[in-house]
Order: structure tokens, then sequence, then C-alpha cells
């Protein structure tokens, strides 16, 4: 601020009490009457012709203009850290074999790019200094897998975080504050084991991240989606999972973001459960893409075809093809008609194995309770004859009641 007022006073000492009123911004500074001496250097003499008076003036003010620029351009640049530069409220810190978070950051940063380095952790020693004009934090392609509580602590004003191209194995929930203002969460390519898919789980149920309207989970092994993995973001506007190997969407698993735009091109869906249809179904505003996935056309795709064609929620519904079965393979599925929609054939090969099945149980069956009365036929034929025997008696002891009356 005193460098601002130096130059002020210096503007109105060049240009005197009457052109100094006519300045345009003259006026915001008029209170400042403090000159330095240095400054009288600027004002070169002008002869008494009208017309040299006014280009001296002007000649005066381009000068004051450019040694203006160089004060605020002296001013964002103290203090930048080695192997970055700086502009403006911009530090780039891009491609420099930095191990760790560079400390000596200006305090009015406003946009940190620290990318393709080779930083393995964040943690809360990574921003030792409260940065409250950061919004705009870039961390991608530096191979960080461990992401600790509290590192970012000490950026308040923080909205849009990129951590996509790491390789993420930890990621504590507490690593945002509980008044985060995160907006946009970028996590492209940082998940490559299915295996911690809990982690990432874990941040978006509890790192309170209740202002997170965009989230990236693009190009990720997550395979299936648990199914109360979005109930920690209740602004999820906009949710990209794009390239991400999945295989089932889990009954309730969109229910509950307000989601506008979903992305899932390219994963490995067959099919969509009914449950998961009625969920989308709640949200008519949202736009969904599903090209790239191998669709099963058979008798059980009938209420995804259904939902195809009498929705307008899916932007590329034209795009997307059947995989199987071979009838009908790349036949585009709003050409598809239910009639077509079949699994008898795979039906009369279930029903054969389970009749071979079937008869290969009765035989081993059969097969034991030959061998049972084989081990048992001497006791076998001894109860036989205990029955005979008793038979006779019986019937004798009869014979001798009828005969004597």
């Amino acid at each position: 601020m005193e460098s601002g007022l130096e130059l002020a006073a210096a503007f109105r000492k060049v240009y005197g009490g009457k052109h100094w009123r006519n300045f345009p911004f003259g006026v915001i500074f008029t209170h400042t009457t403090r000159v330095q001496p240095e400054m009288r250097l600027l004002r070169p003499s002008c002869g008494g012709n009208r017309g040299t008076t006014h280009m001296c003036g002007v000649m005066r003010f381009v000068l004051l203009l450019f040694l203006l620029l160089l004060l605020a351009a002296a001013r964002c640049c103290r203090g930048c850290p080695d192997k970055c530069t700086c502009f403006s409220q911009t530090v780039k810190c891009q491609s420099q074999d930095l191990d760790a978070i560079p400390r000596s950051l200006p305090a009015n940063t406003k946009s940190l790019f620290i990318t393709g380095n080779n930083i393995s952790r964040v943690s809360a020693d990574s921003f030792p200094s409260r940065l409250p004009s950061l919004t705009d934090l870039y961390l991608a392609g530096n191979g960080i897998e461990s992401v600790e509580a509290m590192v970012f602590d000490n950026l308040p004003d923080l909205l849009r975080l990129d951590l996509s191209n790491n390789r993420i194995q930890t990621f504590s929930e507490r690593a945002f504050p509980e008044d985060n203002r995160v907006q946009l969460l970028n996590l492209s390519r940082s998940v490559h084991n299915h295996s911690f898919m809990d982690v990432v789980q874990s941040v978006l149920q509890r790192g309170h991240l209740l202002q997170l309207a965009v989230l990236d989970l693009s190009n990720n092994d997550l395979v299936i989606l648990p199914d109360d993995m979005f109930t920690g973001l209740p602004g999820l506007i906009n949710l990209s999972l794009q390239n991400s190997s999945v295989m089932s969407v889990l009954n309730g698993t969109l229910r509950a973001p307000p989601l506008r735009h979903l992305d899932l091109r390219d994963n490995s869906l067959r099919d969509l459960p009914f449950a998961t249809l009625e969920d989308l179904g709640l949200k008519p505003a949202l736009h969904i893409l599903l090209a790239g996935n191998p669709w099963r056309c058979d008798c059980f795709f009938e209420d995804v075809l259904l939902w195809l064609k009498n929705s307008t929620q899916v932007v590329d519904a034209q795009n997307l093809t059947c995989a199987d079965p071979k009838a009908l393979r790349r036949r585009p599925l709003l050409q598809v008609e239910r009639s077509q929609l079949k699994c008898s054939g795979d039906m009369e090969g279930v029903l054969e194995t389970s009749y071979v099945f079937l008869g290969l149980v009765l035989a081993l069956i059969g097969v034991i309770f030959l061998l049972v009365l084989y081990l048992n036929r001497k006791g076998i034929k001894r109860w036989i004859y205990n029955i005979r025997d008793a038979c006779r008696d019986h019937m004798e002891g009869y014979h001798y009641r009828v005969c004597g009356v």
C-alpha cells in the first residue's frame, strides 16, 4: 500500500494541482501528499508552448504507468520459489523433479501448478503457511501415493483440486477441513487397483465434501461401485466414470446425489438393474452417456431396452450397440425389437446340461443302493427267512384254531 501511495504522490507532483484534478484516477489519491525525491527526476522541463506541454504530459503519464506495472510485477514475484515461475497470482512449478511442495509460496497465490514432479506424499507440512487466496491447486502427474490428514487446512478458499494421474493408495478422510469449500475434485488415472476403492469411498463419504459439485473418477480400475459410495456428496451434479472398468451399478448407488451429468462410457456394463433404472428415472434433468459398453441383448435386457426407447436422458442412445448374442452383434439398440430379445439357445443349453447332471446323480444313487444291498446280502437273506418263518407260524396257528372249532 505504501508503494501505491508513493506512486500516487509522484503523479500529483508531476502533474501539479491543476492537471492532477483532471487526471481520471487522481481523485482516488488526492489525500496523498508525500513524494519521494527520486520521483522528481520524472518531471522533465517543458517549454511554455501549449502543444509541447500537452506532449510532455502524455510522456509523463506513459512513463509513470510503466513504472507502476514494474512495481506490480515486482510485488507479485516477491518470494517466488526456486525452479518456479510466478506471474500475477499464478505460480507454476512444472516438471522440475521436485520431491516436495515448495515452501516459500507467495501469500497472494491464487492458482498453483505443481505437476510432473516426483512427490510421493502430501501432508500438513506441505503447506505450512496459510494461503488465503488459493482457489485452484493442480497436483497432477506427481506420483502421489499418500494424501495425509490436514493437508489442506491452510487453504481455506480452495475450490478446485486436481489429483489426476497419480498412484493414490491412502487418502485420509481428514485431509479436508470440515468447513472446506471444494467444488471440483479430479481423481482421474489415480486409482490403479480396485483394492484401493475403499480408500476413495471413505474420503467421499466422510471427507466433509458437502459443496462438491464435479467429481472425475474416469480412467480408473473401479470394477464395482458400492451402493453408498456417493451418499456423502449432497451437492454432486457432474460425475465422470468413463473408462473405469465398471461392471455393475448396484441398486441405490446413484439414488442420493442430484446428478445432472453422468458419464459411464467405455466400461464393462452388460445390463442395468431395474432398481437402477428407477433411480435414474427420478432425475428428469439428468443427461447420461453410455456408449462403448458391451451390452448383452438377451431376454433379460427388455427393461433396459424399454427405458432407452422411452427416455430422453441418454444423450448418445443412437450410438449404443449389442455385443451379444452373435445374431444381434453391432446392431443399434434402438433398432432392436422386443421379440428379438431371446434366451432360447442359452436355455436349451442350460436344460441339456441339467438333464445330464440329473442322470449322473440318479445313476450314482442307484450304484450306491446296489452296493449297500450287496454288502448286506447275508443279513438281508436272514431277515427274509425270519419273515417267512413268522408268516408260516402265524398261518399254522390260524389253521389250528379254525380246524379245532
